[in-house]
């Protein structure tokens, strides 16, 4: 199974997706209240394909429930490293460190076994992405505990990323899986953060809900593309293309959020390019 150009591109496509709809949760004044809004509004589109599509078959039901309880906790993670951190520390951190837990885990799991030059490409990835973190503030600023944060971010990344590769490939028709974890990813956050906001519902929600459509609908169309894209292609290099937002989060960060952006960081995507292309090449 090798990484169609096309498929590629798609997935490149993807990765802008993500990393813009982390950059409104991250910019957001309630953090909490705008991830359930993207995750609710990712899975309306999907709501509406329901009808239209088989049930995936049961060979994919376990890994859809596994993916879905590991959203819950990624979700969890992943809102308290932005609200102790900046986007331009813990995206690249929670990002970079993924692509080579997902290698070891397909090839455990799913039998991917990488060739040499693939598993250096997906090691040029990881280590481009790490380098864009933001050192040097961590004593200071408490920012440990964001670090943490995003480490166990990245270790449910990892972790769901090889339940939802399998799980599209058991699944019959990829787009009804799509679909039907699109769908249920949403309710459960959003019933926690209603528990969470009570008593100020109407106002935590209405600033936020335009910013929560977009995002949604980003999110949506982006992750659905990354399953997607492991029915056809090797989990690992779905995951480690999916990575190089991290780029374009750094820009973003610095662009909108007046985040640090310097030669450093330059290298670091110039490392993040050449593993990509190392994958493509080795494919």
């Amino acid at each position: 199974m090798t990484l169609d150009p096309v498929v590629a591109l798609l997935v490149l496509a993807a990765a802008v997706m993500h990393a813009s709809w982390n950059a409104l949760v991250k910019s957001a004044a309630d953090k909490v209240v705008m991830q359930a809004l993207v995750m609710l509004v990712s899975g309306v589109p999907a709501l509406v394909l329901l009808p239209f599509l088989p049930l995936p078959a049961p060979e994919s039901w376990p890994f859809l429930v596994t993916s879905l309880l590991l959203h819950g906790i990624y979700y969890v993670t992943l809102a308290n490293a932005y609200r102790l951190g900046d986007l331009s520390q813990v995206y690249p951190i929670a990002r970079g460190a993924s692509p080579i837990m997902i290698a070891l885990g397909a090839w455990a799991f799913a039998g991917e076994a990488l060739r040499p030059l693939e598993l250096v490409g997906v090691g040029v990835v990881s280590l481009g992405i790490m380098s864009l973190a933001t050192p040097g503030r961590v004593a200071r600023d408490g920012e440990t505990r964001a670090i943490g944060f995003a480490l166990a971010t990245s270790v449910t990344i990892a972790l769901y990323s090889i339940a939802d590769g399998m799980g599209v490939r058991r699944a019959g028709e990829p787009l009804a899986y799509v679909a039907w974890l699109l769908a249920l990813d949403g309710p459960p956050l959003l019933l926690v953060t209603l528990w969470l906001r009570r008593g100020r519902i109407a106002a935590s929600f209405g600033a936020q809900l335009g910013r929560g459509i977009v995002g949604g609908l980003i999110a949506g169309l982006g992750y659905g593309i990354v399953i997607w894209a492991m029915a056809h292609a090797p989990i690992a290099h779905v995951s480690a293309l999916r990575e190089t937002s991290v780029i374009l989060a750094a820009v973003i960060g610095t662009l909108l959020l007046g985040e640090p952006f310097g030669r450093r960081r330059v290298a670091a995507a110039a490392l993040v390019a050449a593993g990509s292309v190392i994958l493509q090449v080795a494919a």
